[in-house]
């Protein structure tokens, strides 16, 4: 498995030499830099711990500056990846670690639309839309009355939509720039302009 964490730049188009169209997002891949380990003897699974992004706070926490080793700047953003090859302290991983066609999913947190009701949230149809229907976009009966008198769990209705994570699937890396610190990758990504995503190999994609 490999990971890297990214920032989505947007979305633009791309065409072939036949002149077919591609949707792709732009995902800006900043240097990552390792400031510790995790072993399968010591912690039971094996992974990198990554900073990414300069810290440009005056003063920085103890508890996160005592975490990164000696000569390695503390960085905006510290994760766990899961990457094949053996990295040491101080090493940098940047977007080379993906080539074009490499298959990938990406995780990130969705834009979140606070309070929606069901047409919105479930694609219910709503009632009539006729005079005097009062029941233009209402769920309708969410339960019985006598027998079980009560309302079932996971009933869909209203509520909060939107700003969870999620996971987009079968994405495809069209190119490499490691010159500017890019990746573009077909289709769409969860999130907003500026949102953090975790980028991972698919097992499709080895």
């Amino acid at each position: 498995m490999r990971q890297l964490l990214g920032r989505k730049v947007g979305m633009t188009r791309i065409y072939d030499d036949s002149g077919n169209e591609t949707p792709v997002t732009v995902i800006e891949v900043q240097p990552h830099v390792v400031i510790g380990r995790r072993t399968e003897s010591k912690n039971g699974y094996d992974a990198v711990v990554v900073g990414v992004g300069d810290d440009t706070r005056s003063r920085v926490p103890r508890q996160i500056a005592g975490q990164y080793p000696d000569g390695v700047d503390t960085k905006r953003v510290i994760r766990e990846l899961q990457v094949e090859d053996e990295y040491d302290v101080g090493q940098t991983i940047d977007a080379t670690l993906f080539q074009p066609g490499d298959e990938v999913k990406v995780t990130g947190r969705t834009r979140g639309k606070g309070f929606a009701g069901v047409m919105k949230r479930h694609g219910f149809s709503g009632g009539p839309s006729t005079h005097g229907s009062m029941n233009h976009r209402l769920p309708g009966s969410i339960g019985q009355s006598a027998d079980p008198s009560r309302v079932f769990k996971g009933t869909r209705m209203g509520g909060r939509m939107g700003g969870g994570n999620t996971t987009v699937k079968g994405l495809r890396i069209v190119e490499v720039d490691a010159e500017r610190n890019l990746l573009v990758i077909s289709g769409s990504v969860p999130g907003w302009r500026g949102c953090l995503l975790t980028i991972t190999s698919d097992k499709r994609g080895k």
